[in-house]
């Protein structure tokens, strides 16, 4: 049997939303059209302000959606000043420096708060800077950074957001706060599959730059501009994930969206770093800084710790998990969204247990 995976995406995910990729559809077939627009108008409601935003699909991965966002939202003449305190606020960066844009780069130790005093000294000090560029929640420790305070000095600032919310969005509200766009990507807490991201951009932010993005297939802009003249992709669009992605919000909205799906991965995350410290176990992140969405532990200090074999016994017992990224640390990861439930997090528990009485260490 195929694992349970505990990882923060691709996630297990609903027979039903795997069942929707049965069906072939033609790019330009009218049902696939309207299949389109009905994606496009349910994930605009997951923007701060709805009738305030516009959703622009793209084929690839959260990255392809967050470099989309990025060339085409900050100005060859303007800049923008990086939040950075794991592998994503890093991604960022090198995605701003390839495409020639000016870019500050903010970094805190990994799983440390951002030092928001120092963004905004830099803000003041340097008027080139136009936006401000952060992570939601950080899949390299899990940590949620705060958002509201990053969206509230922004603003102060005179400057424009931008949010890579790529495993927070369907699970962690935005509301009340104040951006130009939020990219994100189906094969997370929306609980579709890879192959295809979006960008929930305001609608007069993105009518501006026309024109400004430096790649062709990334052109966040032109591919907004096509959706509304006819409905179409500019290029092959991944048409079973978009199928996926619509049944996956048929089951979003079943749920209870954004507040019960939430609801049920901070349970999960409850349940999860209780019975791991029964075991033993330390997470890297204290409470206030902790995320629903994955948990990072630090490596037993043991010399006869080995994390192959850890995996290992926890795949053969139908679970998978994630090894650390951490550049300091040595850590593995657990995550606990997808279809995961309570229940689910006590089995691995029990059979973390069951490796923990077999360990040397």
């Amino acid at each position: 049997m195929d694992p349970l995976l505990l990882t923060p995406g691709p996630l297990t995910t609903s027979p039903l939303v795997r069942a929707a990729m049965q069906r072939d559809f033609g790019s330009r077939d009218p049902a696939f059209t309207e299949m389109t627009a009905r994606v496009r108008r349910r994930l605009a409601t997951l923007a701060p302000e709805p009738a305030a935003f516009t959703a622009i699909p793209l084929q690839g991965s959260g990255t392809y959606a967050v470099e989309a966002m990025l060339g085409t939202l900050v100005p060859a003449t303007g800049g923008a000043a990086v939040l950075v305190n794991g592998v994503y606020g890093a991604r960022a960066v090198e995605a701003l420096r390839r495409m020639g844009r000016t870019c500050e780069a903010f970094a805190t130790d990994e799983g440390e708060a951002p030092d928001l005093g120092a963004l905004a000294a830099c803000l003041a000090a340097n008027p080139r800077l136009t936006h401000v560029f952060t992570v939601h929640s950080e899949t390299t420790t899990g940590q949620l950074l705060p958002l509201a305070a990053i969206s509230e000095l922004t603003a102060r600032a005179g400057r424009r957001l931008l949010v890579d919310a790529m495993s927070s969005l369907g699970a962690i509200p935005v509301d009340g706060i104040v951006t130009d766009a939020i990219a994100s990507s189906a094969n997370k807490c929306l609980e579709g599959v890879p192959g295809l991201s979006f960008v929930l951009a305001r609608t007069d932010a993105l009518a501006r730059a026309a024109g400004a993005a430096p790649s062709l297939s990334l052109d966040l802009h032109a591919q907004w501009a096509r959706l509304e003249k006819d409905g179409q992709f500019r290029f092959t669009p991944p048409t079973h994930v978009l199928a996926a992605l619509d049944v996956a919000l048929d089951l979003h909205d079943q749920e209870g969206g954004v507040a019960a799906r939430g609801g049920r991965y901070q349970e999960n995350m409850q349940r999860l770093l209780h019975g791991m410290a029964q075991l033993g176990f330390d997470p890297l992140l204290p409470p206030d800084r902790q995320g629903p969405i994955i948990a990072t532990f630090r490596e037993p200090a043991s010399p006869a710790w080995n994390f192959q074999r850890f995996y290992d016994f926890l795949r053969d017992r139908g679970f998978a998990i994630y090894p650390g990224s951490l550049a300091r640390v040595p850590s593995f990861r657990v995550g606990c969204i997808g279809q995961v439930f309570p229940a689910d997090i006590d089995r691995f528990v029990a059979v973390v247990a069951d490796w923990r009485e077999a360990a040397p260490w």
